[in-house]
């Protein structure tokens, strides 16, 4: 029996910060190109692992192959059942789950396709599934995908759409001694900022499941001198919101609130957009998932590629080991029962 938490650190120590996927891509081709059951397919630092057995139906497990850059976590500590270290969580643990997989069931009851993809941590228009999608569309068809993302085991359903505007508030210079006589733009950041900080999260329920959307002042410029009242600054907002709104109810949501306190002279961007992804858990496979396994299921409130399959047309959820709320953190760790429940719960789906 594999030992996932041993094989997830030996997973860690093979760096793969964003960027920087080729070495760890390399090994995973090694692995995975000596099985006489997988046809492997590279696309630049992509590895796509599939069987060809005639199955009725196509399962994808998908998961992304870099973290984020390392903070003090770069080599993996296993402390009694935790393991310890960059990646662990999002998402070393997940691709320890697909591999094993990969090995073990050379006659999966469904088709299987591994889908290790890169630069998922950085800008969209990085992001390698869209390499793939460019290269080679065909390796991405399928019933339905479950990306590895970490849940703790759970099934996180749908995800928000995220949103990213960047308001240019305009202003008139003059001096600090005379300042009636320019427009302070800085100032006029403040009934902005404080209609953000006043927003109260809206919470609909989808298939039962309830999502939190949130709208967050990100970054601030403006200024010119020490002594000029300044006539120009700058807003982004990071915008969350629920599947059940279309990205122009979501764009019109914001602009309205911003209205009352922008006039002509400004602008207001949209610089950056993912689509939400409803939780699509109708497809059989997934409901069997769930059901054979008990599994708890909640809303996704962060953005994950489920939403980039949905574009596909194919249902996908979010399910893995780790706990999301230290993904990307200095103490980032994975527990042995969360990878062994995880792992189970692969295996009787697909055996």
């Amino acid at each position: 029996m594999t030992d996932l938490l041993a094989a997830t650190a030996d997973l860690v120590d093979r760096m793969s910060v964003s960027f920087e996927e080729g070495p760890f891509v390399d090994w995973l081709e090694t692995e995975l190109a000596p099985l006489a059951h997988l046809e492997v397919t590279r696309i630049g630092d992509n590895l796509v692992a599939r069987t060809d057995l005639g199955r009725p139906q196509r399962l994808l497990l998908v998961g992304h192959t870099d973290t984020v850059p390392v903070n003090d976590n770069g080599q993996a500590r296993i402390e009694g059942d935790t393991l310890w270290g960059v990646g662990s969580a999002d998402m070393k643990g997940g691709l320890a789950c697909f591999l094993d997989v990969a090995r073990q069931v050379t006659e999966p009851r469904v088709d299987l396709t591994f889908v290790f993809y890169a630069r998922e941590e950085v800008a969209q228009e990085h992001n390698g599934l869209l390499e793939i999608h460019r290269e080679r569309p065909d390796l991405l068809v399928g019933d339905c995908a479950i990306l590895g993302e970490p849940t703790d085991g759970a099934i996180e359903a749908g995800c928000q759409g995220a949103m990213r505007f960047e308001v240019t508030l305009a202003g008139a210079r003059a001096h600090t001694a005379r300042p009636w006589m320019g427009r302070n733009a800085v100032h006029r950041l403040a009934p902005i900022l404080n209609v953000l900080a006043a927003y109260e999260a809206r919470t609909p329920t989808i298939d039962g499941c309830t999502y939190r959307e949130s709208l967050q002042a990100v970054f601030v410029e403006g200024g010119v001198s020490g002594n000029v009242v300044p006539d120009r600054a700058v807003l982004r907002i990071h915008h969350r919101y629920a599947p059940d709104r279309t990205p122009g109810e979501a764009e019109a949501f914001v602009r309205t609130l911003l209205a009352p306190h922008t006039d002509g002279h400004d602008r207001i961007e949209v610089v950056d957009h993912s689509e939400a992804c409803p939780p699509s858990l109708t497809h059989p496979l997934l409901q069997e998932l769930i059901n054979d396994n008990d599994l708890a299921v909640t809303a996704k409130l962060g953005w994950t590629d489920v939403a980039r399959f949905a574009s596909f047309g194919i249902p996908a959820t979010n399910f893995g080991s780790g706990d999301a709320t230290v993904a990307h953190t200095q103490g980032e760790h994975l527990h042995r029962d969360s990878i062994e429940r995880t792992h189970r719960a692969l295996l009787r789906l697909v055996s």
